[in-house]
């Protein structure tokens, strides 16, 4: 008698295989969870980017590590000063998601609500850094060294060298955040959060009452509940201890619920009045020359910009070790990002991925040597062209991005991919100008 041995494994093999991919994916539920909860203590709320990248929890991990260190850790830039340079940033791309976000951030670090009438009303230490915003975001490529010296050696409005670096990750994290935020179109769904729900604190989750949280305020507390508190009392006790003790008891809830009440009241009205700061905090206001945008680099007629060539300035080689030279840790932080993003378990190949990256280091004036760019052309459809340069280099709120018609039989995670490489490619192009001029700069 034959046994085969293959067909008898093979049932076994499968069921191995599938508890292996279920593992799999509770594991990076379980991942992405602990990354929710870690973003509900630092910020106390989950905000819609990182619920969209939640399908990649690797690079997820990655981004929120490094936003959260360079808006919330330390560094040479007071708190407030991040967020008014976050506005700025996405105000040049009219990206009302982030403006209004980092509006919130900036008045609950104790920021100037003055200064969220406009550009004009901020300190003109920020000002200054409206020039050297506004070419990072449009065309980096024109970002120079006399740039970096109008900041370092502005009088007693001055930047240090340290101040401007932190700022530059910050302006340049911000501009590539918003080609992600419009090419998952998150600011055409976005709404301002409302205020707590029928009076319910802000700190009260929904989701404690049916965990059973001892915390939960007295006046939420069900008629049910009650009943069973005053059931659980001795039934020994005589009438009069009986009533003293209910009388006592209902004396106590009613200080708590006073509290509670002014409590809520005080914070129903610090809420409105953020709020109504925050709706004024329009855009338009934090950027000057709305005219000035993104050209096609290949078809400038001027021909003193040369082409920004790897070979002689790389992020491996230069910008990584400046900046973190210039602001600890922040190199390693977004080295991890940019490995992140290219290793991601997707369906794209590598030589897909690269193409996108390098398609976008072109358009924005980067070109590599040692790369056969027409690739770019056998791998990439003309739409998926457009919409990838339409994300990177003009990530417009007011406009709506056409999707390729090849993304549809594509899954959301696949999408939000290339998102993120479109993003990420951004980020290091605008740093590597950035850290070219200041490294100009230093050795002029």
């Amino acid at each position: 008698m034959i046994i085969c041995t293959n067909k008898m494994e093979y049932p076994l093999r499968t069921q191995c295989q599938r508890v292996q991919k279920q593992v799999m994916v509770n594991g990076e539920k379980e991942r992405v969870s602990l990354l929710f909860m870690k973003a509900l203590v630092s910020t106390g709320s989950v905000d819609a980017v990182s619920q969209q990248m939640a399908s990649h929890p690797q690079y997820l991990e990655s981004f929120l590590r490094t936003q959260h260190y360079i808006l919330h850790m330390d560094g040479p830039l007071p708190l407030h000063y991040r967020h008014y340079i976050a506005i700025m940033a996405a105000a040049r791309h009219h990206c009302n998601y982030l403006v209004y976000l980092h509006s919130a951030q900036f008045l609950r670090v104790g920021g100037d609500p003055l200064w969220l009438q406009g550009l004009e009303a901020a300190p003109p230490r920020l000002r200054l850094l409206d020039h050297i915003n506004k070419v990072l975001a449009h065309q980096p490529w024109l970002t120079a060294c006399s740039h970096i010296q109008t900041l370092l050696k502005a009088g007693e409005q001055c930047w240090s060298l340290a101040e401007l670096v932190q700022a530059v990750v910050i302006l340049a994290h911000c501009h590539s955040l918003c080609s992600f935020v419009f090419g998952c179109d998150t600011d055409s769904d976005f709404v301002p959060l409302s205020k707590s729900p029928n009076g319910t604190p802000p700190t009260f989750c929904p989701f404690d009452a049916a965990n059973g949280n001892a915390n939960v305020p007295q006046s939420l507390a069900t008629p049910s509940e009650h009943i069973t508190r005053r059931r659980s009392l001795d039934s020994s006790c005589d009438i009069v201890c009986l009533k003293e003790r209910i009388q006592k008891s209902q004396e106590e809830r009613e200080k708590r619920e006073e509290r509670l009440l002014q409590t809520q009241t005080l914070q129903q009205t610090d809420m409105e009045e953020e709020e109504e700061i925050i709706c004024f905090a329009d855009p338009t206001r934090f950027r000057t020359d709305p005219d000035f945008c993104y050209q096609e680099f290949t078809r400038r007629e001027e021909d003193h910009f040369q082409v920004f060539r790897v070979q002689d300035y790389s992020w491996e080689d230069h910008g990584f070790s400046l900046v973190n030279r210039l602001y600890s840790d922040i190199g390693h932080l977004l080295d991890d990002r940019f490995r992140s993003v290219t290793t991601l378990p997707s369906l794209h190949s590598p030589d897909l991925k690269r193409a996108i990256w390098n398609y976008i280091h072109c358009v924005l004036g980067i070109r590599y040597d040692d790369y056969d760019y027409g690739e770019v052309n056998q791998l990439l459809e003309r739409d998926l062209k457009m919409y990838i340069k339409a994300v990177a280099c003009c990530p417009d709120a007011t406009k709506t991005p056409m999707c390729p018609l090849g993304w549809t039989p594509l899954k959301t995670s696949e999408r939000i991919h290339v998102n993120l490489l479109i993003m990420e490619a951004r980020l290091q192009a605008e740093m590597l100008y950035a850290l070219r001029a200041i490294t100009q700069y230093m050795i002029a």
